[in-house]
């Protein structure tokens, strides 16, 4: 009977990707505890499979990189994996970013969940606009919420709904739930990261996603706002670290360079945060902290995720009530 039982239970199936939003995944799934979960790794299907395996596409969470590391973390908590969910069919598939659709999960109720940063208006969001045929992956973050194929779309704030509104996502499948990750941003203060009052220049992947970046122009940047202040650099995860510690030394020699550690920690106890396009730079504004961004300030402020500590509680609401849709 107990087995029984144990298959009568909803299935919910977790797709992962980077390690903010294979977090993100987790913290959801904590309130989901009456469903059976499963994990996977965030993959592709068809010539997309093909280049991942020739190790092409390793500036995207579908790369070998991306996904050992968080095959690793999956492991670590004890988490099941169904690498390519081929342990279905589930009864709802939760997702980091629809622009990519899996070919196994178009036929499920899917529940999308903002990751972050919205890259804005650039060159290749205008090309996938414009021409539907190109893949939406080509514009990065820039088409998310525009595959319509979800059941419902879990964002950041009441400006990230409108700002999605505008490009095309329809009104009635949105949510405005917060995000996990950004929505207690001030638990980052309690930390043991054991440096306070620098300049943190947090660096992004720009070059490994084939996007033009003057990084020699950022550090100098960088070594302006910070003057006669400590500066401290933190490398994104996915870029070359050798390459940008040797630009570091040569045009910051006097900075320390962080590799590894907690970012949101970091600018916690920093007195100025540097930004290019990162979804840090929300962490600072919520902090107060003295923020400089691409992106428009007004805007990082209209855009910021609400701080309500209950995102991740709020998006498994939704599952629970799309899981009960006819």
């Amino acid at each position: 009977m107990s087995n029984g039982g144990e298959r009568m239970r909803k299935r919910i199936f977790f797709i992962c990707g980077s390690m903010n939003q294979t977090t993100q995944m987790h913290q959801i799934s904590k309130h989901l505890s009456d469903y059976e979960h499963s994990f996977s790794p965030f993959y592709c299907h068809g010539i997309d499979e093909i280049l991942r395996r020739l190790g092409l596409i390793e500036f995207t969470i579908a790369g070998n990189k991306v996904v050992g590391r968080c095959r690793k973390y999956l492991q670590d908590h004890g988490l099941r994996i169904d690498y390519q969910g081929k342990s279905g069919p589930y009864d709802l598939v939760v997702t980091c970013t629809d622009v990519y659709i899996q070919n196994n999960i178009r036929d499920n109720r899917i529940v999308l969940v903002q990751e972050g940063i919205i890259d804005q208006d650039t060159i290749m969001y205008r090309l996938a606009s414009r021409f539907r045929f190109l893949p939406r992956w080509m514009a990065d973050t820039g088409m998310t919420g525009l595959s319509d194929a979800y059941r419902a779309f879990c964002v950041a704030s009441e400006g990230y709904r409108d700002f999605f509104i505008q490009r095309g996502a329809r009104p009635e499948k949105i949510v405005v739930t917060g995000i996990p990750n950004f929505d207690n941003c001030h638990q980052y203060c309690t930390n043991n990261f054991p440096y306070s009052h620098y300049v943190l220049a947090c660096t992004s992947n720009l070059r490994e996603l084939f996007r033009r970046e003057d990084r020699a122009a950022f550090i100098r940047r960088a070594v302006e706002i910070a003057g006669n202040r400590q500066l401290f650099f933190k490398l994104h995860p996915n870029e070359n670290v050798e390459r940008a510690t040797r630009e570091i030394r040569t045009y910051a020699p006097g900075a320390m360079v962080f590799t590894t550690g907690s970012a949101e920690e970091m600018i916690a106890n920093c007195d100025a945060l540097i930004t290019r396009f990162s979804s840090t730079a929300f962490v600072g504004v919520a902090l107060g902290k003295e923020t400089y961004s691409d992106f428009d300030m007004d805007t990082l402020h209209r855009l910021a995720p609400l701080q309500n500590n209950s995102a991740a509680l709020n998006i498994a609401k939704v599952c629970r009530r799309v899981l009960a849709e006819k």
